[in-house]
């Protein structure tokens, strides 16, 4: 029988996801484990396996709709099966079937001349120009109205060119409609005539649904280029994936609710890396990370405040130390969260990180192996970063900004001496973190850097 197929719950505090491209379509027949789409949370994007065998009767929800989840958005079942009812799925509209176009009459003279020439204005202005090489049916018109009243005349003449309707003023009844009349007075009014443009540029803008007006030509006298139309379609506005909006959403909350202050101290890192060098030759190969988070989760628990978040009105404490480590992916950054981080050894830490960061750049965390870390740290240490101060997850009192070992000159046993330096830098929550505070939980994690007997025991 026909199974209606849901939009999955990821983690426990998804509601709303959005179907971020699907891998089948209508007729395909899939099997157990086959891909059937991606869906976009506010972390990642994460594909979705088929449970069930059969044909893909219907797809009910199209790509890039935000849907509430567990919400039916296909039908598996076997061909010619009829359909379950539907009256739980949120309406979704198809897009009405396109209206055959009208045979293309022959194309009038062109606006512009065979070498580029400018717009030239005609005796007979109800004539229509158009390029030579394009006509209206071979190219999408650039002439897109949000405006629902110009004429019909009006939209035909204005489709052979590049410009925007809604910026024509309308004069026709009693609410302005735009008339054909109002399009011939816009060209003349607007400068259009006087623009030029290459035949190719002008074929491209329109495809690209460009105004004329709003193009700048590079070419002699001014004349608009084929390089002018593509670094204009290049420059407009992308809509920012949900992810980024995710992102820009919650740093900027963070920065303008919670008061930071940065602590920065420089950790010899000489004999941690002699010491790491020595377990590789062994067979044991642990990342400079997996030091660095022990550390920090060691910190924490003798620094309770530090592992705290406050909304401003109370502090709460956190028993648990779970530490979020930042990983860079293709569309920005997820922080997956490695859970009881004091408790663990340090196997245990490299293993677990090395999971989380695979899965990370892969796209398939799930959101509840993103969510409750009490710390963060970020480390740029393998980009050739000096320093950076890193901005604060919210619901959390700080976060460690970690930079690049880098061989250094420095004073020890009053001799100059080349050691590799490593500088950490901690952004501190002012509401719960004094400067003191924060300054001796640093340099606690400095010590634990660079005092061997420490890695003895944990190694």
């Amino acid at each position: 029988m026909a199974t209606k197929i849901p939009v999955p719950k990821l983690g426990q505090s998804e509601e709303t996801v959005t179907i971020d491209n699907w891998h089948v379509k209508e007729g395909d027949q899939v099997k157990k484990g086959d891909i059937l789409f991606e869906v976009e949370t506010d972390k990642a994007v994460l594909e979705v396996e088929s449970q069930f065998e059969g044909t893909i009767l219907k797809i009910i929800i199209p790509a890039g709709k935000p849907v509430p989840v567990m919400t039916t958005c296909a039908i598996i079942g076997e061909p010619g099966e009829e359909l379950p009812p539907l009256d739980e799925v949120p309406a979704v509209k198809p897009a009405p079937a396109a209206k055959p176009a009208p045979a293309a009459k022959p194309a009038p003279a062109a606006p512009v001349t065979a070498t580029g020439g400018s717009v030239q204005k005609k005796a007979d202005s109800t004539k229509r120009f158009e390029p030579a090489t394009a006509s209206p049916s071979s190219v999408a018109s650039p002439a897109v109205s949000h405006r629902p009243n110009p004429t019909p005349r009006a939209k035909k003449f204005a489709a052979d060119y590049l410009i925007d309707l809604d910026r024509v003023p309308g004069t026709g009844g009693q609410v302005g409609r735009v008339t054909e009349k109002d399009v011939k007075d816009y060209l003349a009014s607007s400068g259009y005539h006087d623009k030029k443009i290459t035949p190719a540029a002008f074929n491209l803008a329109k495809t690209e649904k460009l105004s004329l007006l709003d193009l700048e030509g590079s070419g002699d006298s001014g004349r608009i280029t084929l390089a002018d139309v593509k670094d204009a379609a290049a420059e407009r506005p992308q809509e920012m994936s949900t992810m980024r909006k995710i992102i820009a959403q919650r740093l900027t909350q963070s920065k303008q609710t919670v008061p930071h202050f940065y602590v920065t101290v420089s950790v010899d890192m000489s004999d941690l890396l002699a010491r790491r060098k020595q377990l590789k030759d062994e067979g044991i190969n642990y990342s400079i990370n997996v030091f660095i988070v022990k550390a920090v989760a060691a910190t924490l628990r003798e620094f309770p405040l530090v592992n705290a978040s406050t909304d401003g009105t109370v502090v709460r404490r956190k028993s648990k130390i779970n530490v979020g480590v930042a990983v860079s992916v293709d569309n920005g950054l997820v922080v997956p969260v490695v859970r009881h981080t004091d408790r663990k050894a340090l196997d245990e830490i490299h293993a677990e990180i090395a999971e989380l960061a695979d899965k990370a750049r892969r796209g398939k965390l799930t959101p509840d192996e993103m969510k409750g870390s009490s710390f963060t740290i970020s480390n740029m240490g393998m980009m050739n970063v000096e320093s950076f101060g890193a901005i604060i997850n919210p619901g959390e009192g700080g976060i460690l900004a970690v930079a690049s070992t880098v061989p250094t000159p420095v004073v020890k046993d009053n001799q100059i001496v080349i050691r590799n330096m490593m500088k950490i830098t901690m952004s501190a929550d002012h509401r719960i973190v004094d400067g003191s505070m924060a300054a001796e939980f640093v340099n606690a994690i400095k010590a634990k850097l660079e005092d061997m007997a420490f890695w003895d025991r944990e190694i």
